[in-house]
């Protein structure tokens, strides 16, 4: 396994050399110009602290984007609760404005580093975090060998397996334990997901369910949430949301077939705001008329769509409406969390390829909180449903409240089985002096 594993960090490693590492900063600098990184604070992506490294213990939380990052908070939460300080390193702009509404100064943000040899040794040399943790799918070889070199404990949290990795995964079995067999723990959402990383070489796994489940329902502007609904008035709506291309079209034809027997209003949120100077055009085109919320349109009689081209509003969109479409389902796969929209008060309606989030549309699906569509015509119908039959549309409801209570648990979970590794750290800072742990 030695000679397996050096011929592992040799390949991950070769993307740190002279041939690769001078294009980063061209590189980062495209993606700023584009939106996608923060221009300021782009040395942080190679590796360079902006922040200092507090005295005492500190744990290394890493999130990728928006729903990893709101999944972790809670377990956040109670590792500060404990005394041991967090650096939280997410990878998009969206995620590190979550990071600071929701946790401000509880933490240290910085920006994710490359997974390039030279940005994570520097990252790890400067705030030698005592444990990392990782959030549902993040594998980044380098960061894993560098990280199993140092003799830092990694633990995944929270963590999924979707189909197409594991059999990616599978193909490679000896490179997938020479990875997995870093990892001190694995704590899994599923029975599944726990399977398939033991299969892939993880030595200790445990099950909590989805962490997503015991965080906080999105959070809204109340008057801005007022206001839109007395616009609306006594307009039916019904919400496509987290959609993908073409489910944006689904949307259309649905709202142009049910128009003239619901009048409702399609409050219509794509997963990626930056498509929706392109979605609005097709919506026009096919003789809608769309409000954005971008440009604070009023939602008049007349507006068809009212489009939601912001991010960090979910908890907005969805209270306006009792009935809610998930994407990345009809044409695309995947699916998307269907757990905030049933603690929200959403009937839920999905296309069937959902199957990053199996477990969760299983149990709504049993409880009777979700229905699964086939195709555009069949969306139609389940939308004219539940906007037009009340006690079906409220039992789709309360059913989705009882299952995401019955749900709930996984962070007790998970903190149990961090307890070998933040337990000592807890000790060790709640043992130094005062000046010394506020560092």
């Amino acid at each position: 396994m030695s000679s397996l594993r050096a011929r592992l960090a040799l390949s991950a490693y070769r993307f740190g050399g002279i041939a690769v590492y001078p294009f980063i900063g061209p590189y980062l600098a495209v993606r700023a110009a584009k939106g996608k990184e923060d221009g300021s604070r782009r040395l942080e992506r190679s590796g360079y602290a902006s922040a200092n490294r507090p005295q005492g213990p500190l744990i290394w939380f890493h999130a990728a984007s928006v729903g990893e990052t709101s999944a972790v908070i809670p377990l956040i939460r109670e590792i500060r609760r404990r005394d041991i300080h967090v650096i939280l390193t997410t990878g998009t702009i969206t995620s590190a404005k979550v990071a600071h509404q929701r946790l401000g100064d509880e933490v240290i943000h910085q920006y994710v580093p490359l997974d390039l040899k030279p940005a994570i040794k520097r990252f790890l040399d400067y705030w030698q975090p005592d444990c990392a943790i990782f959030a549902e799918s993040e594998i980044w070889p380098t960061t894993i060998m560098e990280l199993g070199r140092k003799r830092i404990p990694q633990i995944l949290v929270n963590a999924r397996m979707s189909d197409r990795s594991f059999a990616r995964w599978s193909r490679h079995p000896s490179l997938a334990e020479a990875l997995f067999e870093n990892l001190a723990l694995v704590v899994a959402q599923s029975d599944l997901d726990a399977e398939r990383f033991r299969d892939l070489g993880a030595l200790q796994v445990l099950k909590s369910g989805n962490l997503k489940v015991d965080t906080d329902a999105p959070s809204y502007d109340a008057p801005t949430l007022a206001a839109y609904m007395k616009q609306v008035g006594d307009r039916k709506t019904w919400a496509a949301v987290s959609t993908f291309e073409g489910e944006e079209g689904a949307a259309a034809t649905v709202h142009s077939m049910l128009k003239e027997h619901n009048g409702q209003l399609t409050i219509l949120v794509p997963r990626h705001p930056e498509r929706c100077d392109a979605i609005e055009a097709m919506l026009v085109e096919q003789g809608l008329k769309v409000a954005r919320r971008t440009r604070n349109d009023i939602l008049s009689p007349d507006v068809d769509v009212f489009l939601g081209d912001t991010i960090g509003e979910m908890g907005l969109y969805l209270r306006m409406t009792e009935v809610a479409f998930m994407g990345k389902s009809l044409f695309n796969e995947g699916g998307q969390n269907p757990l905030e929209p049933a603690m929200l008060g959403c009937a839920i309606l999905t296309g069937g390829h959902v199957q990053n989030f199996r477990d969760s549309y299983q149990l709504l699906a049993r409880r009777g909180s979700a229905r699964m569509v086939r195709d555009t015509e069949m969306l139609a119908r389940g939308v004219h449903y539940l906007l037009t039959n009340d006690t079906a549309r409220r039992g789709m409801i309360d059913a989705g409240f009882a299952a995401v209570h019955e749900m709930r648990g996984a962070l007790a979970a998970t903190v149990k089985g961090l307890e070998p590794y933040i337990n000592p750290l807890s000790v060790k800072a709640r043992l130094m002096p005062k000046t010394m742990a506020n560092g």
